[in-house]
């Protein structure tokens, strides 16, 4: 394993939720500011704050610890692009607003699309698999049956 391999593995962060394209998401990402301090303006303080950048997922690349994602929104009417490395220490968290319905792999139609022409559909079902109802009258009533067949012999 190289050096470029295990520094990427350093990087990589377990808490990532599963998110998919045309999924709109809200990234909450650390910005470090360096103000100068003082008449002489030679001490730097710096700031740490979190910015949250919420749009479309409309693409997705690389694999393992190198994968990043391309989330897209429309701010004061002018189409915004970001790409955000998945496992950057950068990332304060990714939280899954809604779900999408979309049947590519990347939605880089949506740059010429406007209005209600650019919307994307929900998705209504979840990848977890539904559990299975477990019937639990008869259970019931055969215990309520052994109840009975051993009052009797206990008389």
């Amino acid at each position: 394993m190289n050096q470029l391999q295990r520094l990427e593995q350093s990087y990589a962060t377990e808490s990532v939720p599963f998110f998919e394209i045309g999924d709109t998401v809200r990234v909450k990402v650390r910005v470090v500011e360096a103000r100068a301090s003082g008449k002489k303006k030679t001490q730097e303080e710096e700031k740490e704050r979190i910015q949250i950048f919420e749009g479309l997922v409309i693409a997705r690349s690389g694999r393992k610890e190198a994968e990043s994602f391309t989330v897209r929104k429309i701010s004061f009417g002018t189409g915004v692009e970001r790409i955000f490395p998945v496992h950057s220490p950068n990332l304060a968290g990714i939280d899954v607003v809604r779900k999408g319905k979309v049947r590519r792999a990347k939605l880089f139609y949506l740059r010429d699309k406007k209005g209600k022409a650019a919307k994307i559909s929900e998705r209504d079902f979840s990848r977890t698999p539904k559990a299975k109802k477990v019937e639990t009258a008869p259970a019931i009533e055969e215990s309520a049956a052994e109840d009975t067949s051993n009052s009797e012999t206990s008389e």
